[in-house]
């Protein structure tokens, strides 16, 4: 027995490899030189179970790399939420990367900058961190056992504001390029989950300017609760934009629930999203075995 449990830690420690970080910028990050941001902090304050990391200026991307038994070639990049002032990055981040693992895919967990800088719109230096995860891991495909063409993006509240922003972006980008910006930073799938931010303030029928459907975007799936009653309509619209344009789009709007549940343990049907999810991205084929 004691061999048994011995065999098992060990194949357990060689499958899931420790999680890898890298910067995203290798110098200067572009446009940071003017802007005041304290020194970077994770605390979990308010004991509610949100860890909270706040003045990001160095952004990162940390890559889980899926337990090799389980690896299909799939990689998510995934953006905690946080209204661009923190970011939730763990019921929001790292647990999210675990949950991935276990499906077999590899997460990539993008740490963007927050607060909102000043002069800038919200969401300006997190779109440029994650326009350059994207590319970064699509150019490290090989390296990571990653199928380049199953780059997925999922972000939670605020960070499914950004995933929108990204996923139906035309690849233009505000910072100068390196090598690496060779790789297109346009995701091949998205998860948005409460996205917050998508409703247009001047006209409640449609989308925020930065967030432009059309015949290109790639397939979404995207989940919300009726009682999320500030964002629910956005949810609603993208859905929409995504049916009109002939996109592939899975909605689901639960009739219990609230806000930035993440991976927490909730009572309402909401929380069962992850279900939904891992269904959505079997059924389009994005979790098919790994390239050989």
């Amino acid at each position: 027995m004691k061999l048994l449990l011995a065999t098992l830690m060990i194949t357990t420690l060689i499958s899931r490899s420790e999680p890898l970080t890298f910067p995203l910028w290798k110098g200067d990050v572009p446009g940071e030189k003017d802007q005041k941001v304290g020194a970077e902090k994770v605390e979990d304050k308010n004991n509610d179970g949100i860890t909270r990391t706040s003045n990001v200026s160095k952004p990162t991307i940390t890559v889980y790399q899926a337990p090799a038994a389980k690896a299909n070639g799939a990689a998510v990049i995934v953006a905690p939420g946080g209204g661009y002032g923190i970011l939730a990055s763990k019921h929001e981040g790292t647990d999210v990367c675990e949950w991935l693992n276990d499906l077999g895919i590899t997460a990539v967990l993008l740490k963007y900058r927050v607060p909102r800088r000043a002069n800038l719109t919200k969401h300006h230096a997190p779109m440029q961190d994650a326009q350059r995860a994207v590319s970064m891991v699509r150019s490290r495909a090989s390296e990571w056992k990653i199928d380049p063409k199953r780059i997925g993006f999922m972000g939670f509240s605020a960070g499914g504001h950004l995933t929108a922003a990204v996923v139906t972006s035309d690849g233009t980008v505000t910072f100068p390029k390196e090598d690496v910006d060779e790789a297109s930073p346009i995701p091949d799938f998205s998860l948005l989950i409460y996205p917050a931010y998508l409703k247009s303030a001047e006209d409640s029928n449609k989308l925020v300017d930065e967030v432009s459907v059309d015949e290109k975007t790639p397939p979404a799936f995207v989940v919300i609760a009726h009682g999320d009653s500030r964002f629910v309509e956005g949810a609603v619209i993208y859905y929409l934009a995504m049916q009109r344009a002939k996109c592939q789009c899975e909605l689901h709007v639960y009739g219990k629930g609230g806000h930035g549940y993440g991976m927490k343990e909730i009572p309402e049907r909401v929380g069962e999203w992850t279900t939904q999810a891992a269904g959505w991205m079997k059924e389009m084929g994005l979790l098919e075995p790994a390239l050989k």
